[in-house]
Parts: structure tokens; sequence; C-alpha cells
């Protein structure tokens, strides 16, 4: 028994190597009961229809260009906080060859506001929905 006890004490630390993602914010419970849905359930204005393929093709490229624990460099520049954001970057998707999505991910052009940032931000995703996982990365 006592000679597990240094390899526990070795194993420890690793496990903090493994976390999970964060699990999304909620609302408070009272703020929750004071929203309303709409009756008539999602409204038509604006509906998009994202195959399931293809949401989890933008998870996939999202996690990788922008992870759940990146934080922003301290001390930040000045005016070039919209680029740690990820509501920033607008994404497009499509179906490329079988078995690829392609998924791109852009600066939005109002992201920064009047900001000189660089226009360059983003990548090109190929999304294997086969094994999920990602072909290549153009930057």
């Amino acid at each position: 028994m006592t000679r597990w006890l240094p390899l526990l004490f070795l194993a420890l630390p690793a496990c903090a190597l493994f976390q999970r993602p964060p699990r999304p914010v909620h609302a408070s419970p009272e703020e929750a009961a004071r929203f309303a849905f709409p009756a008539t359930g999602i409204p038509e204005e604006g509906l998009r229809s994202i195959p399931g393929d293809m949401a989890r093709a933008i998870q996939l490229a999202m996690e990788d260009f922008y992870p759940w624990d990146k934080k922003p460099p301290t001390p930040s520049q000045p005016g070039r906080e919209c680029l740690y954001r990820r509501e920033s970057y607008d994404v497009y998707a499509a179906p490329h060859q079988e078995g690829v999505i392609l998924v791109s991910i852009v600066l939005s052009p109002h992201a920064c506001g009047t900001q000189a940032v660089p226009q360059d931000m983003g990548a090109l995703y190929a999304i294997d929905t086969r094994g999920w996982r990602i072909l290549a990365v153009q930057h």
C-alpha cells in the first residue's frame, strides 16, 4: 500500500491538465421566469436552419480557432479587445467534397468599430465529418 502512495502524489497534479470546458452560464431562476417565449415558437424572420453536421463542423473549427480557455494577452493592446471576443467573428460554412465541410472564420468588418485592426484575422478549415477531425487549416 505504501509503495503506491508516491505514485498517487505524482499523478494528482497531472489530473489538473484534463479539465473539461466550462458549462454555459445560465440566468438566475428569477430572470429566467421573467422571460416569455413567443407563443408561435421561433419567428420566421431571421430564421436560419443549420444542419447538425454543419453545426458540429463549425463548433470544431471555432474551438480550434478560439479555444474556450484562451485569454487575451496582458496588458491588452488598447482598442484591440474586439479581437479576443468570439462574437467579433463571422462564420461561413459549406459542404465541399464527400465527407468534408469547409468552415471560414473571419473578423466581422464592424466588430472593432473604427479601430485599425489586421484584416487577415481568420482561418479556413477543412473538417472531416467522418472522423470529426480537422483535415487542414489555411490562415
